[in-house]
């Protein structure tokens, strides 16, 4: 899918997919486990398109899989009422409106990072659209304002591969 949200692209898993278009509000989030922890809670209405960010390669760092939350989004029995879009990765068992490998990604100034709650994120797999109804001054105010959230690391392993790594539409490789 391609569009202002991820204008390098990103990943649907189409194969369980009942319904290939989507419209929602984002409900944003800047780790997994603050997601996994809101629906969980039913902190979130048919509709919404869970936003989880920051968990790409850079961000991550790493590229997390996704798997608990679209597991327990299935489980809840909201796979076609609730998407998902992450600038992390997916296994092989996921399902439903469920897309990753945003890119560019959070960490790196992409638009799911300058995404808010409530913004309108349009999905079409027909199509390949992957998109946000927002005009090119909003999104270009919000740039301007921008500030990622960096992730403390302790390993300093970590911190040389986050400077390093490319951004999933690149491979996620070290430069």
């Amino acid at each position: 899918l391609k569009g202002n949200l991820a204008p390098e692209g990103a990943i649907v898993k189409i194969a369980v997919l009942k319904n290939l278009q989507f419209t929602g509000r984002a409900r944003c989030f800047d780790t997994e486990e603050a997601a996994y922890e809101a629906v969980q809670k039913r902190k979130y209405r048919d509709g919404d398109v869970v936003v989880i960010r920051y968990e790409g390669p850079k961000g991550g760092p790493g590229m997390q899989e996704m798997l608990a939350p679209t597991s327990l989004i299935m489980g809840m029995g909201l796979g076609d009422k609730v998407a998902l879009i992450t600038d992390g990765r997916f296994s092989g068992a996921t399902r439903g409106a469920s897309i990753g490998h945003v890119s560019p990604e959070a960490a790196e100034g992409g638009m799911i990072g300058l995404l808010k709650d409530g913004d309108e994120i349009h999905i079409d797999v027909d199509k390949y659209i992957l998109s946000v109804n927002l005009t090119d001054k909003e999104i270009a105010s919000r740039k301007e304002n921008f500030n990622y959230v960096k992730k403390k690391l302790n390993s300093k392993w970590l911190q040389q591969y986050r400077i390093l790594v490319t951004n999933a539409s690149n491979g996620a490789v070290l430069k």
